[in-house]
């Protein structure tokens, strides 16, 4: 994770530090050489960390602990020095090319939004990660047999169960609590329950196990050996133990390209298909759609399970009739600014509802994540309810 933008970082790293020093600490104060390398300290310790961080092989360490102190020092005080430093640079340049003043007035503005930064970035740890959303979503649909019409489901994601460990436990409890509220008929989980390693979900089967026994989930790239470099037979031991702990540990339905029958009262039925996670590089794509789809009577109501949406059009609208189709992955950007959101620079279907000749995909913004920050895009339960139009 870190290896990937390690030159970035280091930048924003030094040069606030550099800037800081040479224009105030040296011409403009004259602090003494003994004091600006006290100063240098801890950005030295910061590119120590970050460099320690890169060299770990796998996405992350297996330690998270390691990874939310160094995002925890980000964004609590580099990221409020770059922002200024930014603002007084540009300030600088006005006042000498523009104004011809002596006053920086950048100065000032990045002090202030210095401030903010930090405020909001302690905000999004904290409160920000603990608000759970619940949202309900009513669909209207012309095949849909009579019996199932008011069915209820409650569509979670991406629990990134690693996270949760710690203080944030209450965190994942009250979700739980939340998602028994809604009294479901049923439960669908589109992928991300693990950052990297199954034994996440074996520390957390007792929250999880009762409030979604019998969910129907499938898997997301988190739940691959992807973000591991393991010997090939330690991976495949752990993406096994992962499929054991929901189907066994859990209770779930864990379809890995299948599809099962849900039946009424009334003898009618609705098919839930789930493929497993079919993603964009760099994420890994194992769907098998004919697979997923062999029996499915062509004129039959089907609920589609896949992690990506940006398999909507790409595979799912093209290789199946599926008229509703559930997804995650996204979290949202787990930040949301006037409507905008980080992940639609990449995903046009990011967050919500989307419909296309009257057939429907709902991405939700998940429950979780493996960073513990979210920012005016809280933690989403989904609740579907069904009705045939008439």
């Amino acid at each position: 994770m870190i290896a990937r933008i390690i030159i970035p970082l280091i930048l924003v790293i030094v040069l606030p530090d550099l800037y800081i020093d040479v224009h105030y600490f040296r011409k403009q104060y004259h602090i003494s050489r003994r004091l600006r390398l006290l100063w240098w300290i801890p950005c030295i310790s910061m590119v120590i960390y970050t460099c320690a961080l890169a060299s770990i092989q796998d996405f992350a360490p297996t330690d998270l602990t390691w990874l939310n102190t160094y995002l925890f020092l980000l964004g609590m005080f580099v990221g409020p020095k770059a922002i200024f430093t930014l603002t007084s640079f540009l300030g600088w340049i006005v006042r000498k090319h523009i104004t011809h003043t002596h006053r920086n007035w950048g100065h000032y503005i990045g002090i202030a939004l210095g401030i903010c930064a930090f405020a909001t970035y302690v905000y999004g740890l904290t409160a920000g990660f603990s608000t759970i959303k619940v949202k309900h979503v009513n669909l209207y649909f012309r095949n849909l047999p009579q019996s199932f019409n008011g069915y209820r489901i409650v569509h979670v994601s991406d629990l990134h169960l690693g996270t949760f460990d710690g203080w944030r436990k209450s965190i994942l409890k009250a979700e739980m609590d939340s998602i028994v509220k809604q009294h479901p008929n049923l439960i669908c989980f589109t992928g991300d329950l693990q950052n990297m390693r199954p034994q996440e979900i074996e520390k957390m089967q007792n929250i999880l196990h009762k409030p979604m026994q019998g969910t129907v989930s499938v898997l997301g790239n988190h739940d691959y050996t992807e973000y591991i470099k393991e010997d090939p037979r330690v991976e495949f031991q752990q993406e096994k133990r992962l499929i054991a702990a929901e189907r066994n540990l859990l209770g779930w339905k864990l379809l890995c390209n299948q599809h099962i029958k849900i039946a009424s009262s009334h003898k009618e039925y609705i098919y839930i298909c789930g493929t497993e996670n079919d993603g964009r590089p760099p994420f890994p794509n194992h769907s098998d759609y004919d697979k997923a789809i062999r029996g499915i009577p062509k004129d039959a109501f089907v609920i589609m399970l896949q992690h990506d949406p940006s398999a909507w059009r790409r595979s799912i609208l093209p290789k199946t009739t599926a008229q509703l189709t559930l997804s995650g992955h996204t979290h949202g950007g787990q930040m949301q600014f006037f409507g905008w959101r980080p992940t639609s620079i990449r995903q046009t279907e990011d967050h919500g509802l989307y419909e296309q000749n009257g057939r429907y995909l709902y991405v939700t913004a998940g429950l979780g994540g493996l960073v513990p920050f979210r920012l005016n895009m809280p933690n989403e339960i989904t609740v579907i309810t069904l009705h045939t139009k008439k």
